[in-house]
Parts: structure tokens; sequence; C-alpha cells
């Protein structure tokens, strides 16, 4: 199993309709392509974590990477694991603004320049799992919703 995390700027804001089409194509291929991952949006900017057979989840960052619909494509990690992080997540998804993220335990400012200079290497993972924990315990606002669950 094979791993990458990216974060990336929009070129413009999107509305949680233009997301939700996005996330929508990306549940269709991700299950064609037996890829499962997570995709955060906060104001503009975006990170991705997709997990898969290696070559499968390459192809699909490269197609990912071409998409004009954002810019300025940080790669943070990538490598092997031993199971996914988000099995039943096609693609999941939340959209949230950068006060409400601050509040989460766990929180790294990727203002930091030292956000990816983690030994463990899997920074972005956990910060990925500590989100989805609290989003979880989190009231419904009506925002959209992880995928799957």
């Amino acid at each position: 199993m094979y791993y990458i995390i990216y974060l990336s700027a929009s070129v413009k804001w999107f509305s949680e309709t233009e997301l939700k089409g996005i996330l929508a194509v990306s549940n269709i291929n991700n299950r064609r392509n037996n890829v499962t991952g997570l995709l955060l949006y906060s104001e503009g900017n975006f990170i991705q974590l997709l997990e898969g057979e290696e070559n499968v989840v390459q192809q699909t960052f490269q197609q990912i990477s071409g998409d004009q619909r954002h810019k300025g494509i940080t790669h943070i990690g990538s490598g092997t694991l031993t199971e996914r992080n988000f099995p039943e997540w096609a693609m999941g998804f939340k959209s949230i603004d950068a006060a409400s993220l601050a509040t989460f335990e766990g929180y790294v400012n990727p203002a930091n320049k030292n956000l990816t200079g983690n030994e463990s290497g899997h920074i972005s993972t956990n910060l990925l799992k500590a989100f989805i924990r609290t989003a979880r315990m989190a009231p419904d606002s009506g925002s959209a919703s992880p995928a799957g669950s």
C-alpha cells in the first residue's frame, strides 16, 4: 500500500456546490481505481491524502497535478503503508475555515517552516486523523461530510 499527501491552492475560491462536484467525480474515479483518501478544503487551499497501489496512486496524483483548478502543488510526503488510513472512503471530504481548524488538537500552523521537518515523516497523516476524529464529534453544521460515513 502506498500514499501521497500534497497541498495546493485553488485558482479561485470554490462554492460548496463546486466542491461537491469535485467530490462526486473523485468518488467515481477512486472507486474504479481502488484509491481511498481524504480531501480537505479551507479558504482556497487543499490538502489531500491518496492511498492505494503505488502505480495507481502516482497516476492519480499526476492527473490531479495537471488539473488547472489549482496551482502551487506542494508534495508533503509519500511512502508505504501497512494498511489504509481511510479504507471506507473513496474520497472523504470536509470544508473548514481557518479559525475552526486552529482549534483542533494537534493543529500545526502551515506557516511554520518546520511543518514537513518531522522526523517520523508522518505528521500529515497524524494531522488528518486528528482532524477526522474531531470532525466526527462536531455537530452537523450542514457542510459536506466525508463520503461513506
